[in-house]
């Protein structure tokens, strides 16, 4: 165990530990009530909490992913922030305004006030159960990269145990601070990873002869017949998973999928609801889809310069006749990490192990929390309230302390779950981090436009398109369409197109119910 690694990683892996230690010191502070350990007293900055989205999105899943969608395809990845940014004015327009008009702590208890309390919780626990997806998803890569680190291979018992690494370390430093703590050491770690993005960067450019133009030049023509591995804007029409990045996807189901993110999804809005007001938290996520495109384009062209490094030996001048097939103690890996693995210097290797810690701690925290939260004050405050009024607010920090060691354990064993799941679907992983989200957010985004654009609905018609967004994309995942779909009808569909025939259905479903709403004090609303 860490046998590769020289004295000046070494030297890097605890120059980090120092710093978690420091920051965890620094960022921790006592929480008075719920506010301030899930909202952080709405006083947080709005350049801060800006950082914070970006880190959040931005998982190991980005770190390892993108370079792999840069080596295997193109630039058309950043075309999908096209559709983040149409997403954001939606949610800054319609839900941001909202959120703060009520003084809500959880994006569903926007439901309670027309749909009432029950409304709530179902949406509460669909949020839930589709983050132990995604947020496993993405635990999962990153116990990935540690296990080939540290135990050098990637077998189920050195996966599962970097999990719990992971898993532990991102719960001890964020239980006592909360949110505040979350975002500030999101900043922290979203400058390591980037930081350690760009130095692999300069390793790649220095260990290529060429010039920049030459680069450029092999990038636009890989080779004889191929198609330009910097196109950007792809306007071909393709219904599979190759054609997820697509224009028409991108002005669809990728819209809907921000949307959600950012507007629906408890661990992008909850940053948001900490600025003072709504104009500060539209702004945070503004300029946090603004950041993306700098940050995912410098994952994407690590992808684009490994191309040139292990498939361009005419440039190379290696004599190999093609790229190494990407495998580590005989599994599969994407062509980054085998490089990290096998070529990378020493001291960029450490910068870059700790990099995919610090994306994968980013991420891992901010669902903790936001997990928490919705467990807390959707679920558990209402029925103990219910019970017992007189509670004190300190009852519900420790309750929101308890419910992360709770979310933690799930998010582990679902990402133990993903290292057979990923590995059966033979998907990208950046494809399969973000496919995994579509299960809970079709019926959210159905519920939701209902919700503001008409007055129909009713709590039984929430309940069912919640379900039906949740089975219509699992109805089309590989393993189910192979297994239970007639061979004529078996198909191959993206989901960016799950999300959107999910979402149709449900919404259609939503508005069967009755116009008569009741709202959570049992009068009539029209909203």
């Amino acid at each position: 165990m860490l046998d590769q690694y020289s004295l000046a990683d070494v030297f890097v892996f605890v120059a980090y530990g120092l710093l978690l230690l420091g920051s965890g010191w620094l960022f921790n502070r006592k929480n008075n009530s719920t506010q301030d350990y899930f909202l952080g007293g709405n006083k947080m900055p709005m350049w801060v909490v800006a950082i914070s989205v970006l880190a959040t999105s931005q998982s190991a899943a980005t770190f390892l992913g993108g370079p792999d969608q840069g080596y295997r395809s193109d630039l058309t990845y950043l075309a999908s922030n096209i559709g983040a940014f149409i997403a954001v004015a939606f949610v800054a327009m319609f839900l941001i305004p909202k959120f703060y008009q009520y003084r809500v702590y959880t994006v569903y208890e926007l439901l309670e006030r027309r749909f009432g309390a029950g409304a709530k919780r179902q949406a509460g626990m669909m949020y839930l159960f589709g983050r132990v997806f995604a947020s496993g998803a993405r635990l999962y890569m990153a116990a990935l990269a540690v296990a080939m680190i540290l135990f050098g291979d990637i077998a189920a018992s050195s996966v599962i145990t970097a999990t719990l690494i992971i898993t532990l370390a991102g719960l001890l430093y964020t239980v006592v601070g909360g949110i505040r703590s979350v975002i500030y050491s999101d900043v922290l770690q979203a400058v390591i990873y980037v930081g350690a993005a760009i130095a692999v960067i300069a390793v790649l450019y220095n260990a290529i002869p060429a010039s920049f133009g030459e680069i450029v030049q092999a990038l636009q023509q890989p080779e004889p017949g191929a198609d330009s591995k910097l196109k950007l804007i792809d306007t071909e029409l393709d219904f599979s998973s190759g054609g997820v990045f697509n224009l028409w996807s991108v002005l669809t189901g990728f819209v809907l999928l921000n949307i959600a993110a950012f507007g629906l999804d408890q661990d992008m809005t909850q940053r948001v609801l900490t600025c003072k007001d709504a104009k500060e938290g539209s702004k945070a996520m503004l300029w946090s889809v603004v950041m993306v495109i700098p940050v995912m384009l410098l994952f994407i062209v690590i992808g684009l310069l490994l191309y040139i490094y292990y498939q361009r030996p005419d440039i190379m001048a290696s004599g190999l006749s093609d790229g190494p097939v990407p495998t580590f103690a005989g599994e599969a890996v994407t062509i980054f990490m085998y490089y990290v693995l096998t070529e990378i210097p020493a001291g960029v290797r450490g910068l870059v192990t700790i990099g995919i810690i610090a994306a994968a701690l980013s991420t891992l925290n901010s669902g903790l929390n936001s997990m928490s939260s919705v467990l807390i004050q959707d679920i558990y405050r209402p029925w103990k309230r219910a019970r017992n009024a007189h509670l004190d607010e300190q009852h519900f920090v420790r309750a929101g302390q308890a419910g992360m060691a709770l979310v933690a354990a799930a998010l582990a064993l679902m990402a133990c779950l993903c290292y057979y799941w990923q590995q059966y679907t033979d998907t990208p992983l950046l494809q399969f981090a973000l496919s995994v989200m579509v299960f809970s957010y079709s019926g959210l985004l159905g519920v939701y436009f209902t919700t503001l654009f008409s007055k129909r609905g009713s709590a039984r018609s929430v309940t069912l398109a919640l379900v039906v967004g949740f089975l219509v994309p699992l109805s089309m995942q590989p393993y189910i369409v192979d297994n239970f779909w007639p061979a004529a009808l078996a198909a191959d569909i993206g989901f960016t197109w799950q999300l959107l025939i999910g979402t149709t259905l449900s919404t259609l479903i939503c508005l069967s119910g009755k116009a008569n709403l009741q709202s959570q004090h049992g009068t009539t609303e029209t909203a």
